[in-house]
């Protein structure tokens, strides 16, 4: 079973840093929600592990509340 990758593993994550929050800019909150799904998918599609997206998904949601 493969697993997550949670070292750092890009050689510019600034750069990286700098493209996700720029895919915010100009945009309203609906089309930044729509937008930050469209890349959700289009990622999980490239990383097509189920239980890699599943350990990501647990990972960002660890120590978030929950709305009752």
């Amino acid at each position: 079973m493969n697993r997550l990758i949670t070292a750092r593993h890009t050689p510019r994550p600034d750069e990286v840093f700098e493209a996700l929050a720029a895919l915010h800019e100009s945009l309203s909150e609906a089309d930044c929600r729509r937008a930050e799904a469209r890349l959700m998918l289009l990622l999980a599609n490239h990383i097509g592990d189920d239980g890699v997206i599943r350990e990501a998904v647990a990972l960002a949601r660890k120590g978030l509340e929950t709305v009752a």
